[in-house]
């Protein structure tokens, strides 16, 4: 049991600090700034027609910063679309450089795609496997039913572990390979936000690490219920 919550309590540091920190990037470098011409979101549509991806949309939404590669959307938050901030600017190149992963058909991209479409479906199927395996066990009067039902489960959830896992090198490769350097050349930003500049960039990129660390919390979290 000690053991347990010591294991749950250094998963939920790795869940929780990562956050805090691209948080507190995000913020710091969210002052506005009367030397930028434009948003964020008038930025990444800048970029997209310079780099000839004219067919990609740049829309508002609530539900995070990302790029949506079926609808060919960059999709930024209120504050970044709107905002003339270095962390709106950066964060619209960010999601800028995931567009041109996808129109140069970049394969770990794709592969991250395809994982995710499953993992959600997967994760979706492996809490009701989860749920019903109480119910299972009493039906067929055997507790060897509850553990395959509950190892299958284990399994389902874990690949959203793996998801994420997958994600670090696409989002380090759109930060650093494609934003970056773009930022860079056009000279969009001056030389002295570029320490900061490259802060922003490893806080989008690092998010992943937290959400990988909540998809192993949510596993654990089953096994100490069905502990229970």
């Amino acid at each position: 049991m000690a053991a347990m919550l010591i294991v749950l309590a250094i998963v939920l540091s790795l869940a929780v600090l990562p956050q805090m920190w691209v948080r507190n990037v995000i913020r710091r470098h969210a002052v506005e700034r009367a030397d930028f011409p434009g948003t964020g979101g008038e930025f990444a549509r800048h970029i997209l027609d310079e780099m000839q991806l004219k067919h990609v949309k740049v829309e508002e939404t609530k539900l995070g910063d990302h790029y949506d590669p079926d609808d060919k959307a960059i999709r930024l938050l209120p504050e970044h679309f709107n905002g003339k901030t270095l962390s709106a600017v950066v964060i619209a190149a960010h999601e800028a450089g995931h567009a041109m992963q996808d129109a140069t058909a970049y394969a770990p991209l794709q592969a991250r795609t395809r994982l995710a479409k499953q993992a959600l479906k997967m994760e979706k199927i492996g809490a009701v496997i989860m749920l019903v395996a109480p119910l299972m066990m009493l039906l067929a009067k055997s507790p060897h039913v509850m553990i395959i039902e509950v190892f299958m489960g284990m399994m389902i959830l874990a690949m959203s572990i793996v998801m994420h896992a997958v994600t670090l090198p696409v989002e380090f490769d759109a930060s650093f390979r494609r934003a970056l350097p773009v930022l860079k050349a056009g000279r969009y930003i001056g030389d002295r936000d570029l320490p900061a500049a490259r802060e922003i960039l490893r806080a989008a990129a690092f998010t992943y690490v937290a959400a990988a660390a909540m998809s192993l919390l949510d596993v654990m979290r089953w096994l100490r219920v069905l502990r229970l």
